[in-house]
């Protein structure tokens, strides 16, 4: 059984709770890695959820396939590359030193190093580091996988990037968008471009346990207090339980992402809203097919609220 604990918008706890798997496989690779002395809990236990996702997501993202078919990218790269195209040298990141930011196991940096990037990725999981090392030799692609806390990626790195991206389910696990900014800042070549497409914060706020079409707002939209989830599935695979089920998830409206940014002293070039989402995020959700593969998206004539947002920002020189 699992559950999310925060407060609804009237001002009420809410329990959400879901169904029960049987048991995950062990983190890919090695047990949790020790942490940081100065880590949060929040993160630290984000981390223990998320190294214990790595085996289930291994399978349900296809690694296996993606590491024999020299040809083939991740749904997820094909989308962004369509919208951060128009503001790429060429419309291609071939050439181009990418850095992408919480790149779990690695499937959509390695679709950018197949259409010819020098890509670095960086995430706050060991487990899926190593699973994304693995899955680079596997491909025999060229590519530099790190450990690392978002916020500490330009210290880390130790270098700038054409190109900084971050892309879908990403953003939520962050408490300190102001501290997310500056990194992408820091890590901007002068004219680099940063390119983010994530969950609509609409969508985020809505009740996703109703199965009536109805759309109906049970969490607060603005920033505030972090939602502690008890959750022992992940959304590729319901059947198999996860141990290690706390998570802690930031709300993040549109005007704190752009705002976090122009602080940073990035200049935002676009802002999108997009109609599908790669996962099912409502019962009523229905699978599409659209031309950078397969996505879920309301009904059709019931499109009602954007399910993602894109934006692109530079640093100029």
């Amino acid at each position: 059984m699992s559950s999310w604990i925060g407060t609804g918008a009237d001002g009420l706890e809410r329990t959400v709770r879901r169904g029960l798997g049987t048991a995950a496989p062990r983190p890919y690779g090695h047990p949790v890695s020790p942490l940081p002395d100065d880590l949060p809990p929040e993160l630290a236990a984000n981390r223990r959820n998320w190294d214990e996702r790595v085996p289930i997501h291994l399978v349900g993202y296809g690694a296996d396939a993606f590491a024999a078919d020299p040809e083939r990218l991740s749904d997820v790269a094909r989308e962004d590359l369509a919208l951060m195209g128009p503001h790429l040298p060429g419309g291609s990141v071939a050439g181009l030193d990418l850095v992408h930011l919480q790149c779990h196991i690695g499937t959509d940096t390695l679709s950018f190093a197949r259409l010819g990037a020098r890509v670095t990725g960086v995430d706050l999981s060991p487990a899926a580091v190593a699973a994304a090392r693995d899955l680079a030799r596997r491909a025999g692609l060229a590519a530099d996988f790190v450990e690392a806390e978002v916020t500490a990626a330009a210290d880390v790195l130790g270098r700038t990037f054409d190109v900084v991206h971050t892309s879908i389910g990403a953003l939520c696990w962050l408490p300190d968008l102001d501290a997310w900014a500056r990194t992408v800042a820091a890590l901007l070549r002068p004219g680099g471009l940063f390119f983010v497409r994530d969950t609509h914060p609409v969508l985020a706020a809505l009740d996703d346990e109703r199965d009536d079409d109805q759309l109906v707002l049970t969490r607060r939209y603005f920033a505030g207090p972090p939602l502690r989830w008890d959750d022992d599935v992940s959304y590729v695979n319901q059947d198999v339980r996860i141990e290690s089920r706390e998570t802690w998830e930031w709300h993040h409206p549109l005007s704190e992402v752009v705002g976090a940014l122009l602080g940073a002293g990035l200049r935002v070039t676009s802002l999108g809203e997009q109609t599908t989402l790669p996962w099912r995020a409502l019962p009523h959700m229905v699978e599409v097919i659209t031309e950078h593969g397969t996505a879920h998206a309301l009904p059709a004539g019931r499109e009602r609220l954007p399910l993602t947002f894109s934006l692109t920002a530079v640093r100029d020189g």
